[in-house]
C-alpha cells in the first residue's frame, strides 16, 4: 500500500483479522437481485481494467500510488490481473479490480459512481469464481459495505490455511465451461463447478463460456437474471 496517491513509497501490509467473503455464502439481498436481474447495466470483464483502477484511485485517501498502478497494469497483461466493470449508457459507472492465483482472487479496490453498481460488479465476481471452481475471495480489511454482502473476519491463522488450499492446487486459464449448456439451471451449473474446484482446477473464464453456451452473451437483463439465479442457489 502507499499513503497517498503521490507518496514515493509502497509498505506491505499484514492484517491480524483478515477480511474474506466466503463464496457459498454471499448474500444476494432482494433489491440486490432485482438490480442485476434488471440489467440495468451492462457488466464486462477486462475491458477498461486501466481506467478501472484509475477510478478506484481517484478519491481523497487513496493507498494506489503510480508505482501501484504500474505494477498492476503489468499483472493484467501478464494474465494475473483482471477487472469487473458496470456501464450505464456507454459510460463505466462502476467496477472493480483484483489479482487471481489459484483458486484465490484478491480483491484489491472497487468504485461506484451509481447506486449499487459496485455491488452489482462484486456480485458477478462472485458468480464467475462459483462458476470457475475458486476456493477463496480475499477482500483485506472489513467495510460496512462488504458487511452487508456477507464477508466476515477470520484469523492469521485460519486464513493462512484457506490461503494454503487455494494455491495448492494448479489452476487453468481457459477450458470448457462449469456448467451444462442445456436445459438445466444454474444449479447444474454451480454442481459442475464444485466438481471442478475439487479436482483442483479454477477457470477464471467460465462464466463467459456459460453465458455464450446459453445464448446470453452481452444480453444484459437475460444474463443479469441468469446471476441471479445462480446466487440464489447459494445465498
Amino acid at each position: 500500500m502507499a499513503d497517498s496517491r503521490d507518496a514515493p513509497d509502497v509498505f506491505w501490509v499484514e492484517p491480524r483479522m483478515r477480511a474474506i467473503l466466503p463464496l457459498e455464502t454471499f448474500h444476494l439481498s432482494r433489491s440486490l437481485a432485482r438490480r442485476v436481474r434488471s440489467g440495468r447495466f451492462e457488466v464486462t470483464r477486462d475491458r477498461a481494467f486501466s481506467k478501472v483502477v484509475l477510478a478506484c484511485a481517484d478519491r481523497n485517501e487513496t493507498w494506489i500510488n503510480s508505482e501501484i498502478e504500474r505494477a498492476t497494469l503489468g499483472l493484467h497483461a501478464a494474465g494475473h490481473a483482471h477487472s469487473i466493470e458496470c456501464w450505464r449508457d456507454g459510460a463505466l459507472v462502476g467496477g472493480l479490480y483484483g489479482v487471481r492465483l489459484g483458486r484465490a482472487f484478491f480483491g484489491e479496490s472497487m468504485f461506484s459512481r451509481e447506486a449499487d453498481a459496485s455491488k452489482v460488479a462484486l456480485a458477478w465476481l462472485v458468480a464467475r469464481l462459483l462458476l470457475g471452481g475458486f476456493t477463496l475471495l480475499d477482500c483485506q480489511f472489513m467495510t460496512e459495505h462488504l458487511a452487508s454482502l456477507g464477508a466476515e473476519n477470520v484469523s492469521r491463522a485460519d486464513y493462512v490455511g484457506l490461503l494454503g488450499t487455494a494455491l495448492g492446487s494448479a489452476s487453468i486459464g481457459s477450458g470448457e465451461s462449469a456448467g451444462a449448456a442445456g436445459p438445466e439451471g444454474a444449479g447444474a451449473a454451480v454442481a459442475g463447478a464444485s466438481a471442478a474446484g475439487a479436482s483442483g482446477l479454477a477457470d477464471f473464464f467460465a462464466l463467459d463460456d456459460e453465458l455464450e453456451a446459453r445464448g446470453l452473451a452481452g444480453a444484459a437483463a437475460p444474463s443479469g437474471k441468469f446471476i441471479a439465479q445462480l446466487l440464489g442457489q447459494t445465498s
